[in-house]
């Protein structure tokens, strides 16, 4: 039997809204059903779109559906909601490994649209750079 938590619950209903708001104006009515500020999170491996993906929506008012949501929804809120703003976290050296990774966000920052893709050499890089916004593990 599945048991959905109201935080897997909600993050589902607002991926259908987010699918039915690409769809074209036929569909306007459930704009206003997303207000306040989300992002899907995509970190894919690789240089591009084909390899292995993680995804989640992270909702910020108030935190949910994503697994660092309140962390994430600070280090942002500090950044303006610029992901390219976070400073880098201190004292993490990562090995210089090249093992690709592609992070993407799409979405919604206090009524500012957000569209943010970057590849970082290794995950240990997209932490350091990114903290906890794409941190997608539990």
């Amino acid at each position: 039997m599945k048991h959905l938590t109201r935080v897997k619950a909600a993050a589902a209903a607002l991926l259908t809204l987010t699918g039915l708001l690409v769809t074209g104006p036929a569909q306007a009515a459930p704009r206003d059903a997303l207000r306040g500020s989300w992002l899907h999170l995509t970190v894919t491996r690789g240089l591009g779109a084909a390899g292995p993906a993680r995804d989640a929506l992270l909702l910020c008012d108030p935190p949910l559906g994503h697994p660092h949501a309140a962390r994430a929804c600070a280090q942002l809120a500090a950044a303006g909601g610029d992901i390219a703003r976070i400073p880098y976290a201190h004292g993490v050296f990562c090995p210089m490994i090249f093992a690709p990774v592609t992070a993407r966000a799409r979405g919604r920052w206090h009524g500012r649209p957000v569209a943010f893709r970057e590849t970082y050499s290794s995950a240990c890089v997209l932490r350091a750079r990114t903290g906890a916004v794409f941190a997608l593990d539990r």
